[in-house]
């Protein structure tokens, strides 16, 4: 049976076969002897996009008692989710965010627990995943941003929506009425002033 550690771009846990091509954590919450979630879903504000690999380290996934290893489609859902690259085994990507956090935002460059703090007001609402009004068109949003319609997310690529799916982006083939953003406005601010995302290969398919 599938682990109930994969992330969607709504931030919940779900279980699905797929590793992904991100992990990361956001503390400590599961039970390694059962090798499932507590009913908490964070413990620490630093919620983290880690490569899948780091400098040969092998772990049983949710069998220590250390972090909760969670995994994402890309970074792009990871983002969405709240996250942010961790300036161990991502430190390059982790300094670029860092930088263009600083340009979009129109601040001085931030800390990661300044970058964290932010991002926990932003992503959660009295507990729960927080949707963001859209400030501009769908066709304006940068690649690697994602909107909410009903409980449904989708990713902007080259200006048009692609529906997440835990296995990767298909395509859109009506107009897309979305509710809101997904990915916090700090991180959107971040997007535009140049950070790329890395994005499954999925999301090269475009709207016909």
């Amino acid at each position: 049976m599938p682990l109930q550690n994969r992330v969607t771009p709504f931030g919940e846990l779900v279980a699905a076969p797929e590793r992904g091509s991100f992990t990361g954590n956001r503390g400590i919450i599961h039970d390694p002897i059962a090798r499932t979630l507590l009913r908490k879903r964070w413990t620490t504000k630093a919620w983290l996009t880690c490569r899948l690999d780091y400098k040969g380290i092998r772990r049983t996934v949710m069998g220590t008692g250390s972090w909760t290893e969670l995994f994402f489609l890309d970074e792009a859902t990871a983002l969405a989710a709240g996250h942010r690259p961790c300036f161990l085994c991502r430190r390059d990507a982790a300094k670029i965010f860092q930088a263009k956090w600083a340009a979009g935002n129109g601040c001085s460059l931030p800390t990661a627990p300044q970058i964290d703090s932010a991002l926990h007001r932003e992503r959660l609402w009295r507990g729960n995943k927080r949707i963001h009004p859209l400030t501009a068109e769908i066709a304006d949003l940068p690649d690697g941003a994602m909107v909410a319609f009903g409980d449904k997310a989708f990713v902007i690529s080259e200006g048009h929506p692609l529906l997440w799916t835990v296995g990767g982006y298909l395509p859109v083939d009506a107009p897309l009425r979305a509710d809101g953003l997904l990915t916090p406005p700090a991180t959107l601010a971040a997007l535009r002033a140049g950070y790329r995302a890395t994005m499954h290969p999925s999301a090269a398919i475009r709207r016909t």
